[in-house]
């Protein structure tokens, strides 16, 4: 059984740090593409960072250089760490993997994601 849990978020002052944590288990970690997405109200889902089983990640360019996207490969758990979060930043944050195909590089793009956790809130207040 596929399983992705987040946790992690919560609410913050604009300028503040959090941290998120997707454990997983029930696919090959090893084989896929692990990302960050969030989805606020009346917005359609977005990409936010992803990784590859070899760690090279791409972040959009909104959250450039303010969050980090990192796996630890002997936990099968993915991380967000979120540094000087702005209003902007409020959402519902999803954990999501997908199949990472030999030769190709990890899209940021939702539909290539296969599985999907229930998200975590973060709530940003300025």
């Amino acid at each position: 059984q596929v399983r992705l849990v987040e946790s992690g978020g919560g609410s913050v002052q604009a300028g503040g740090s959090l941290r998120l944590s997707c454990a997983t288990s029930g696919f090959s970690w090893t084989r896929s593409c692990m990302g960050w997405f969030r989805q606020a109200p009346g917005k359609e889902r977005e990409a936010v960072a992803v990784v590859d089983r070899d760690g090279i990640r791409m972040n959009a360019a909104s959250v450039k250089g303010r969050f980090v996207i990192s796996r630890d490969n002997a936990k099968n758990t993915l991380y967000l760490q979120m540094n000087a979060l702005k209003a902007g930043d409020t959402a519902m944050y999803y954990c999501a993997a997908g199949p990472h195909r030999l030769g190709s590089i990890c899209y940021m793009a939702v539909s290539v994601y296969t599985y999907w956790g229930q998200g975590t809130q973060v709530t940003v207040s300025s």
